[in-house]
Formats: C-alpha cells, sequence, structure tokens
C-alpha cells in the first residue's frame, strides 16, 4: 500500500514549472488503464505558513510533475478537511494551513486521479508537522516537517460519463493473513468473473481489516488486481486504538491510505467519503448526557459522529456543488438502522444536522459496521432511533451494505473452501452492485458464490422448526458454565422442514423469503401451483415499531446453517493451538467443542416476508415467489415441497429390511 514516502516526493526541478496554457487537453482513457504517478510536492520556494498553495493541472504526459506548459484546470475543489475552495481560471487554489490536515483535491467529473500500483488514488497530501505525538503500534504518521512550498494535484481526463457502476464493499474485516486468502477468492474472484464492464469504483466502507493495520498493503494489493480506483473509508477497527486524541487515532490510516474524510467525483454523482467514528470518544460526545460511557468508563471506546471540521466541511462542500447532482455519502457507522437502533455508540449523533445540510438534495446514505444488509426507504421508522439520536423519519434511503466477511469469516466451510458465515439478518456474505444513470440509481446484492441475479433464500417455518430453534436459542443464551457443553439438539435433530402433513398446516406453517435487499416498498407474492399471485406480509413495516425476533420471526434457511456450525468440533494432533476449533477475530477463541450456534443469527431481520400455507391436498408443490423492488432488479424463485397424511421415517427402514429372510433363489 502506498506510504507517506510515496505519498509525499521530494519535487525536481520541473516542480516548480508555471502553469500555462496552450498545452492541448488529454485525449480521454478508460477508467482502469493504469496510471500510475504521486502528486507532485514542490520543495523548493517559500511557502506562507499561514497559506497552502498549489495548481491542479492537466497532466499531459502522466507523470504526476507539473510540467512546463502544462495547463491549469480551472474550477476543481480543493480541501483542507474543512475549508473547501474552487482553482481559479490558472488552475490555481489557497486554502488556509490547518497545525494538522489532509489537502486534497475533489476529483472532478470527467476527470481521474492517478493511483499507485494497487490501484489506490493518490489525491491527497497528509501534512502533520510533528507527526504523532506518541510511538503507536502501527507506527503512526511521520513527522511530514514544514509547509511545501505548493501541492499541485494532476489529473487526467476520463471517459467515465453520467453512466456507471461502483462496486459497494460492507466490512471486508480481515483479522489474519488466511482471512485475506478468503476475500480473494471469494470478493475479488467474484468482481473479477462478473459479467459486463468493470465498475468505475470499489467503495469500501470501513474494517478493511481487523484490528492489524499491518495487514493493509497486502489486502490492497489483492483488491488492486481488480485494476480498480478503490476509495476506501476508515472502520473502527482501522484506527490506532493506542492512540490518545481522535486527532491522531486515524495516523496509520493517512500514512498506509490517505485522508479519512474526502470526496470524489463520477458523473453527475459527488461521492462523499467520511470517518465517522470518533476515538476515543470524550465529553464532546456526551454534550447532552446520552453517552456517559465517553467520560465515565475509564477504558477508551468509540462513538459514531461527525466532527465539526466535518461538518463544516460538508456544509462547504454541498455550497460548491450543483443542486443537480446525485450525493452519495459512504461512512462506516450507521446514521441509523435496524439491527443496532437501540445502541448508543452503533448510530450517529449528529443524523438530524446531516439532514438539514442535504435538504433539497438527492441523496444517498452507505454504511457497513453491523454486518447486516439493511435498505432503509425514506419515511422508514423505527423504535429508538429518536431517542438514540433524534431521529424520527429517514429524508432519503439509508442502506447498510452487508459485509464481505459476512458473520466475521464464520459458520462452516463452503464448498470452495471460505467460511459460509451467513449474517446476522440471514443474508449471504457479499456486495452491493450499484449501477448510477444520470442522478438515478439502481441496487442488487450480489452474494459471492451465488448466481448473479440470486436475490433471496426461500425457506418453511414449521412447528417443529420453531420448537427446534427456541430450544437452541435457549441452551445458546444460558450461563456458559453451567449449561451443558453439548447443545441439546442439533441441525440432525430438526425434520424436512419441506415435508408438511395437515397438522403442520393447521397449527401454522409459513413460506418465506428473505429478500436480501428488501424494503418497505418492495412487493412480495407467491403463486402456489400456478395459482394466482398472493401477498406475501413483510415482517417489519418500518412505521415505527420495534424489530420483531425469535423463531416465528426467523429464517429457517440461515438459522439451519447457523445453530450447528460443526467447524467447532475441528482438531488433530498437529500441536498448533491455533488449528483446534477456529479463531474468529481477534478475541473470540472456540476450542474443539461439540457443534454448537455461531455467534449472530438470523431470529430477526428487517427483509423477511411470510405467507401461511393454506390447507393442501397430499403432494408435492410448487410455491413461486415474484418480487419486485423500486430500486433493484425484479427476482422470482421456486420451492418445491410436500404434504403428506404422515412423516415418513428419515433413515433407512432396517426393520423393513430385516423382518424376513430371502426368499428362494430364482432360477436363471
Amino acid at each position: 500500500m502506498t506510504s507517506i514516502s510515496r505519498k509525499v516526493l521530494i519535487a525536481s526541478a520541473g516542480c516548480a514549472a508555471m502553469v500555462g496554457g496552450g498545452a492541448q487537453a488529454q485525449r480521454p482513457t478508460a477508467a482502469d488503464t493504469p496510471w500510475f504517478a504521486s502528486i507532485d510536492v514542490a520543495r523548493s520556494g517559500d511557502s506562507d505558513p499561514q497559506t497552502m498553495r498549489g495548481a491542479v493541472f492537466d497532466d499531459t504526459n502522466r507523470n504526476g510533475r507539473l510540467d512546463a506548459g502544462e495547463r491549469g484546470l480551472p474550477g476543481v475543489k480543493v480541501s483542507n478537511g474543512r475549508e473547501v475552495v474552487k482553482t481559479r481560471a490558472d488552475g490555481r487554489y489557497a486554502l488556509p494551513v490547518r497545525d494538522d490536515m489532509s489537502v486534497f483535491v475533489i476529483q472532478p467529473s470527467g476527470w481521474r486521479v492517478p493511483t499507485d500500483r494497487n490501484f489506490v488514488p493518490q489525491f491527497a497530501y497528509e501534512y502533520k508537522p510533528g507527526g504523532s505525538p506518541k510511538k503507536l503500534r502501527f507506527g503512526g504518521l511521520p513527522a511530514t516537517g514544514p509547509l511545501p512550498g505548493a501541492i499541485n494535484f494532476p489529473l487526467a481526463r476520463s471517459i467515465v460519463g453520467r453512466d456507471f457502476n461502483c462496486a459497494v464493499l460492507g466490512d471486508v474485516q480481515v483479522y489474519s493473513g488466511d482471512e485475506i486468502g478468503y476475500a480473494r477468492d471469494s470478493i475479488v474472484r467474484e468482481l473479477a468473473d462478473r459479467k459486463g464492464p468493470p465498475p468505475a469504483c470499489l467503495f469500501a466502507l470501513g474494517d478493511l481489516v481487523g484490528d492489524d493495520q499491518g495487514l493493509i498493503p497486502r489486502l490492497a494489493e489483492v483488491l488492486g488486481a481488480l485494476r480498480v480506483p478503490q476509495w476506501w473509508v476508515q472502520g473502527n477497527h482501522d484506527y490506532d486504538s493506542d492512540a490518545d486524541r481522535d486527532a491522531d487515532s486515524s495516523d496509520s490510516w493517512r500514512r498506509e491510505y490517505g485522508p479519512a474524510t474526502y470526496a470524489f467525483e463520477i458523473g453527475d454523482t459527488l461521492f462523499i467519503g467520511l470517518d465517522n467514528v470518533v476515538y476515543p470518544c470524550g465529553a464532546a460526545d456526551n454534550r447532552r448526557g446520552t453517552r456517559p460511557f465517553c467520560t465515565e468508563d475509564p477504558r477508551k471506546t468509540y462513538n459514531g459522529r461527525f466532527t465539526d471540521d466535518q461538518m463544516a466541511f460538508l456544509a462547504n462542500l454541498i455550497a460548491h456543488t450543483d443542486p443537480a447532482k446525485l450525493i452519495v455519502l459512504g461512512h462506516h457507522i450507521p446514521l441509523v438502522g435496524f439491527d443496532n437502533r437501540k445502541e448508543w455508540a452503533h448510530q450517529t449523533d449528529n443524523a438530524p444536522e446531516l439532514y438539514a445540510l442535504l435538504e433539497g438534495r438527492r441523496a444517498l446514505d452507505l454504511s457497513g459496521h453491523s454486518h447486516t444488509l439493511e435498505n432503509l426507504a425514506p419515511g422508514d421508522s423505527y423504535e429508538g432511533w429518536k431517542k438514540m439520536v433524534g431521529v424520527t423519519t429517514l429524508p432519503f434511503r439509508h442502506v447498510v451494505a452487508g459485509a464481505v466477511a459476512g458473520d466475521w469469516w464464520g459458520g462452516d466451510y463452503a464448498v470452495d473452501g471460505i467460511p459460509m458465515s451467513l449474517q446476522g439478518d440471514g443474508s449471504p456474505r457479499g456486495y452491493l452492485d450499484m449501477r448510477v444513470r444520470g442522478t438515478d440509481y439502481q441496487l442488487d446484492y450480489r452474494a459471492t458464490g451465488e448466481p448473479q441475479d440470486k436475490a433471496m433464500w426461500l425457506a418453511v417455518n414449521t412447528p417443529a422448526f420453531r420448537d427446534w430453534a427456541a430450544t437452541l436459542l435457549a441452551w445458546r443464551d444460558a450461563d456458559r458454565d453451567a449449561r451443558n457443553p453439548v447443545p441439546p439438539l442439533s441441525v440432525q435433530d430438526l425434520p424436512d422442514e419441506k415435508l408438511l402433513t395437515p397438522a403442520d398446516l393447521a397449527a401454522g406453517s409459513w413460506l418465506t423469503a428473505n429478500i436480501w435487499l428488501g424494503d418497505s416498498a418492495t412487493e412480495a407474492t407467491v403463486s402456489i401451483d400456478g395459482g394466482a399471485p398472493l401477498a406475501m406480509a413483510h415482517t417489519q413495516q418500518a412505521r415505527g415499531e420495534d424489530g420483531r425476533s425469535g423463531p416465528e420471526y426467523a429464517d429457517p434457511f440461515a438459522l439451519q446453517r447457523q445453530l450447528t456450525v460443526a467447524r467447532t468440533a475441528i482438531e488433530s494432533r498437529s500441536g498448533v493451538p491455533e488449528n483446534q476449533g477456529f479463531i474468529q477475530g481477534r478475541q473470540t477463541r472456540y476450542p474443539p467443542a461439540a457443534p454448537q450456534p455461531q455467534g449472530s443469527v438470523a431470529d430477526h431481520s428487517s427483509h423477511l416476508w411470510r405467507f401461511r400455507l393454506p390447507a393442501l391436498t397430499p403432494g408435492v408443490h410448487t410455491a413461486t415467489v415474484s418480487v419486485r423492488r423500486p430500486q433493484g432488479a425484479p427476482a422470482r424463485e421456486s420451492l418445491i415441497f410436500e404434504v403428506r397424511p404422515q412423516r415418513p421415517p428419515r433413515t433407512f427402514r432396517f426393520d423393513v429390511w430385516n423382518a424376513a429372510k430371502d426368499g428362494p433363489r430364482i432360477p436363471d
């Protein structure tokens, strides 16, 4: 990954060239054509300690340096992380100097910034004269020294227009070398093999790594195999946990990747990357008395909030942005969410102030953090939001993008050797496919390892399933030291849920559809045996209610794979402790033990639909579910199930086999 030594290059004599006219504009190039260069930092010449100066220029020879005859570009936005200015007619800009700042160009529509060889955009200069105030575990930010004479930003034309795709990645969250391999063999392979043109960008929403920033270089190189600019935002597992101030907790990130807050344009869309993880949080977070954990707990912890500087940056940036543009916000902690709707630190304190800044604008909010997939539509509301952060209803769409890692790379191994890792709402690991056409967008979730058009799981919730799930959930929630170490049931104790009796139907059996990116406006219907389509009921209407959970509201498809994880029982005589049972993340170690539930299970979901099955004649039946979403592709899937007068034996009938001796041999 790019380091500060590569970002801050000492300028050669050619770097001091004047910005002039006369050079012809460069021919547009495809977004994935390599252009490896860095920004142009001029160390020579006098600098004003109060003003940062430089130019944005058309780098016609693509060497990253401002050479004689290369023209300056007017009207390009440049920022110091708070103020935002536009370049003058000659391409020059001037910004106030802050003691600790990222100075960056905002990639304008029709242009592109260079990248390093891992396709990490090179668009910023990190300025921290004294460097990190203490030695940090992952190196922090070295002293950058005096203010340069100029910071010049090269641009080249791009043919990416108003219509493009971006791949949006929730938590990749690799904690180890093995898990980087999982990412390589899942999300990277999936995107490399996808049909159609490559995406114009990867937009990664934080928690790229799991507390070990030393993994960033290899991860960046692996993702760079896609040859797509990768724009990252920081998450709560990407910061310097040994920093004593929030101002220093992004230092290693800034050295390895770049700014924690920035923006870029593609077509008619403005993307804004924001670090809304305040770590360690403090008095500013507890101003309303609602975040006592930030001031009373002696242990350092984090909170979801935009800082005053970030709010000023947003206000200034929006003021300089065409009102017709689509604004896409990307940050780690959701503004509000379904899964964490009643948890203080896992939503963003000043979401209402952000909404005020965006009033009247066309906007979309993207986040990660909860390892769930949540598509929250304008007008949605859940209990807890108002108390937590003062939000009643949503003014525009919010999407929690799921996780590349799924349930932190947990669960049993799938056929490709990668952990199945179904998430806590039952959705698979994967990524968000964002297709932009002008200022309109379409969103679809692509599950890694599944057909590209697959959009849901279908299952049947039977009385036997509910009893089975309730028993295992009660064992999971019991005191670990007091309970029997062997669960009372396993998935092998669950009868075939797609074989029902009249008694099952009379007691209540539902066809369930976990529609991964379904929202409150999604229409789901089911046709039984080719009959008329009938409406399925959404278990969460998002009209101010609390979340509904338990076996009745669970996804049976997911729970069958989550409540019995055999990976916990793996052991050998190799003598390697880490290979016994399995390790999940940095803190959770599962020693060899009986198969048992994983940490997060789908006993709740914001995107589950169900239909109570009527009395049906004995035989084989087909249920076909059709889905229409306002901003996604339609989907259709079928489930085959049986109705039998009574449940047949589940295993081989040895009683029949052994009941009679072989008869006499039939002559040839």
